[in-house]
């Protein structure tokens, strides 16, 4: 069993801030600690713009704070998301959030990621992985 905290993570190396400067994420449950998925709060600055591209994960999205407008690049479609509301990248969409005022999320990403990545120039996450155990 394993028993943390957001607050427990708070200037660890499992609190990742964006090149970019546009979010943070305290990722609670990362690939090494091998249960298939990864658990992350995320929060996203109030003003900022963000392309992002999952090519290589699937990500659900509950927002629990705060308010983003989402625009699916794929069809066009503009979400206005708020507390309580969940997104699924279920097929790899290319989208943008556009913050309206701080955005705080829970973010869960099949596989898991390491705690390493970041944003690459199309907005993706670099499949990372961990080395096997022995």
């Amino acid at each position: 069993m394993i028993v943390r905290s957001f607050k427990d993570i708070e200037g660890t190396d499992r609190h990742v801030k964006a090149k970019s400067g546009t979010w943070e994420s305290k990722r609670i449950v990362l690939a090494k600690e091998r249960v298939g998925f990864s658990l992350h709060e995320t929060v996203l600055y109030a003003g900022t713009e963000t392309s992002m591209w999952y090519a290589n994960h699937i990500e659900a999205v509950v927002c629990t704070e705060g308010e983003a407008e989402l625009t699916d690049h794929e069809d066009g479609q503009v979400y206005t998301i708020t507390p309580g509301t969940m997104y699924l990248l279920n097929g790899h969409e290319r989208h943008t959030l556009r913050v309206k005022e701080d955005f705080r999320c829970i973010c869960v990403f099949n596989p898991p990621v390491t705690g390493r990545e970041d944003h690459d120039e199309n907005g993706v996450y670099p499949l990372l992985t961990e080395p096997e155990e022995v």
